[in-house]
């Protein structure tokens, strides 16, 4: 049975999707820092870039937004263009005004991603305007259901511009249903130009719905049984909002006024700290180790404490099996996208490296995002990519340590304290005068323990005399020489 539970606090609103007590995929939105993606912005071309084929446009947000061409609704462009560093000209230019829809939130240092190519959702259908066909969601895989739904779309649609997406929630749907949707699609879209006529450039034009309605749009078509929120007021908007365009799902919504938190009953406060860490640990004993970097990210295969029981090829291959399907949930959990390595443990068997693709394979069937695996490279290591449209779990509910300022790690007392030695060296001074050293807790203890001997050796080198003093505030790679 597959559960959304949502907590909605003060300063965030919280959901979890869990399947048979396991859960899947986490959603976080902060109350002062809403998502982007969907959101409509009136956008004005600050910078046109001929050499990257695309231009920055100035939304309103923090960072100026990336416009590339392929995301530019115009004129077709031409296959045997003499010049194709002019393309990009060709459809926009500097203090021009568009209207732009955000497909990617910005994330690092990178601002955000930006379409003209305009997509309006409802219940079952999502509106294209400046397309022209009606395409059914490949999940609806009955061939007579995908004729019927494409039939009646293009029936009702008539002489209409625009095109239509048929949403895997469709299946199924009647006409007058799939009629309402589109009455409701084409007053917003009159609604989002008459908007965009009136506001100014950098202005947002229509937003998207809250993470709580959200998840009633998108993930109920999933098979969801129950909707459990632990918020009177959240309940009823769900409600309300279920009630005016889901109405056959508006009993699942239920809620959830117990003492005990809903998250921690269901375990998914401990399952979000889990999230956190490195190292994911195997029911076999071994584990895997994700490290997310600016470039990509790595997950290494380990056998940890598994030994196998017939041969090493075997254990390897048992570990990797059980990788496989670890893999595709951490994604979704962790939410990590861009390029991903996976070293798996060597295989010799080219039949067990096609059975640890199929397995990878299905553990990522029921991902939304797009992934594509590449296969096993010459060296061994399986390459693979998975789209990203919003920032990583880690990302959104961490920030680099201050102590070693996102490197991951820092300096031993023992470099520490050979520093402090070498600007003691280059400061030097007068004999007989006193300096002050002061430093973390753990690098005092080895110049009075460890260094002992070295420390006094350095002090009448000098001839001056050395005093320590911890302080609390300092990382252990932080220090300062005081002299009088």
């Amino acid at each position: 049975m597959i559960e959304i539970l949502v907590n909605a606090g003060p300063g965030e609103t919280r959901a979890a999707l869990v399947e048979d007590g396991v859960v899947q995929e986490l959603f976080i939105e902060h109350a002062g820092r809403r998502r982007h993606v969907s959101n409509l912005y009136k956008g004005r071309v600050t910078r046109v870039l001929p050499g990257m084929q695309a231009a920055f446009v100035e939304i309103g947000l923090e960072r100026t937004a990336f416009l590339h061409v392929d995301d530019i609704v115009g004129p077709p462009l031409e296959a045997a263009a003499p010049d194709p560093a002019t393309d990009v000209r060709r459809l926009v230019s500097p203090g021009e005004e568009l209207l732009v829809q955000v497909t990617k939130d910005p994330i690092g240092t990178k601002g955000a991603r930006l379409s003209t190519f305009i997509t309006l959702p409802a219940r079952y259908l999502v509106y294209l305007p400046a397309g022209d066909t009606v395409a059914v969601s490949t999940k609806i895989e009955d061939e007579a259901e995908r004729v019927r739904l494409k039939s009646l779309v293009a029936e009702l649609r008539g002489e209409a511009a625009g095109g239509y997406i048929l949403r895997t929630a469709a299946q199924g749907a009647t006409a007058e249903a799939l009629r309402e949707d589109m009455i409701y699609l084409e007053r917003l879209w009159r609604h989002v130009r008459a908007r965009a006529a009136e506001l100014p450039a950098g202005a947002l034009v229509h937003e998207d719905l809250p993470l709580a309605l959200r998840l009633l749009r998108d993930e109920l078509s999933r098979g969801v049984g129950a909707v459990r929120v632990d918020s009177p007021e959240v309940y009823h908007a769900m409600r309300e909002f279920a009630a005016r365009f889901l109405p056959a799902v508006a009993t699942r919504i239920e809620l959830y006024d117990e003492s005990r938190p809903i998250f921690a009953l269901h375990g998914v406060e401990d399952e979000i700290n889990r999230a956190l860490e490195r190292r994911v640990m195997l029911k076999s004993g071994g584990h895997l180790v994700i490290d997310q970097t600016e470039a990509m990210t790595t997950i290494d295969v380990n056998t940890g404490g598994y030994v196998g029981h017939r041969n090493l090829e075997e254990t390897c291959f048992r570990t990797n099996l059980e990788a496989a399907e670890a893999i595709g949930r951490q994604l979704r959990l962790r939410n990590l996208g861009g390029i991903i390595i996976v070293d798996f443990i060597d295989m010799h068997t080219e039949a067990h490296r096609r059975q640890i693709l199929t397995a990878l394979e299905r553990s990522l069937a029921g991902d939304r995002a797009q992934t594509r695996i590449v296969n096993f490279s010459p060296l061994g290591l399986l390459e693979m990519t998975r789209k990203r449209t919003r920032e990583s779990l880690m990302h959104l509910l961490c920030e680099p340590c201050r102590a070693c300022e996102g490197r991951g790690y820092v300096k031993t007392a023992a470099t520490v304290c050979n520093e402090i030695f070498r600007e003691l060296l280059r400061q030097g001074g007068d004999a007989g005068e006193s300096v002050l050293v002061l430093a973390h807790q753990a690098v005092v203890d080895r110049l009075l323990e460890a260094e002992a001997a070295t420390f006094e050796k350095l002090q009448r080198q000098i001839g001056r005399t050395v005093r320590l003093q911890v302080e609390a505030l300092y990382g252990i790679d932080q220090f300062d020489v005081v002299a009088p």
